[in-house]
């Protein structure tokens, strides 16, 4: 197993200690609209739809990340929502470890070196695992049930941050921003007229989540981050 795979295993188990812990899934969670059990039912297809992509990657047959597209992609999270805690719980944990054997390969010869995401973006397949990782994550966060971005560990955070920032610059109205983190990390965006300081975890909080409570720009107003980006 690659550092990056056990990663991913840790932060899955991580997230899974959490899910078991809930009393209320039907409580909202960080991601607007969505409760707890939207969530983790999206965490659970998601791990399938990104072994979609790695079975492309491997055997070189296409396949769409979500088949039927965005809508039946809605319809599956919110069909799966309502269900106990167990059973929620039980589908992140099986797609979890139906997904791990298949990420493996990705570090070997593959037959197809990009594949699609949703909304046609073509990402290297060997990113596959640190994207699952950035899933995982995240929506642990959103679960907003007492882990958040200052319990990931550091260095983490600095790709997430990095990734994030790039991903940011990729959209057609970048923002003009220099990011510095209180410990002299720093990554620009654009022209990089406005710097936003705070520490790893604040910053990932804006990037990911659009929550500048945590920031602040060292002169003006912190800038209002494009969706989705």
């Amino acid at each position: 197993m690659t550092p990056e795979l056990t990663v991913l295993a840790a932060h899955t188990e991580r997230l899974l200690t959490t899910a078991r812990s809930l009393t209320d899934p039907a409580a909202a969670s960080l991601c607007e609209g969505w409760s707890r059990g939207h969530v983790l039912t999206h965490v659970a297809r998601n791990a399938e739809a990104i072994g979609r992509l790695a079975s492309w990657a491997v055997t070189g047959q296409r396949q769409e990340m979500y088949p039927g597209g965005q809508e039946v992609r809605n319809a599956d999270i919110e069909a799966g929502a309502h269900r106990p805690l167990a059973e929620l719980v039980r589908d992140v944990a099986d797609t979890a470890a139906a997904l791990a054997p298949q990420l493996e390969p990705l570090g070997g010869p593959l037959a197809a070196v990009e594949v699609e995401m949703r909304g046609g973006m073509r990402v290297p397949a060997t990113g596959l695992p640190f994207l699952r990782l950035r899933e995982v994550v995240y929506h642990h966060v959103d679960l907003d049930a007492g882990f958040g971005f200052d319990d990931v560990e550091a260095e983490l955070q600095r790709r997430f941050v990095a990734d994030a920032v790039h991903r940011l610059g990729l959209g057609s109205r970048p923002p003009a921003v220099v990011v510095r983190a209180d410990g002299g990390d720093t990554w620009t965006v654009g022209a990089g007229t406005t710097t936003v300081t705070g520490s790893l975890s604040g910053i990932l909080l804006w990037l990911a989540r659009r929550d500048a409570s945590h920031v602040q720009a060292v002169d003006g107003v912190v800038p209002t981050l494009p969706r989705g980006a």
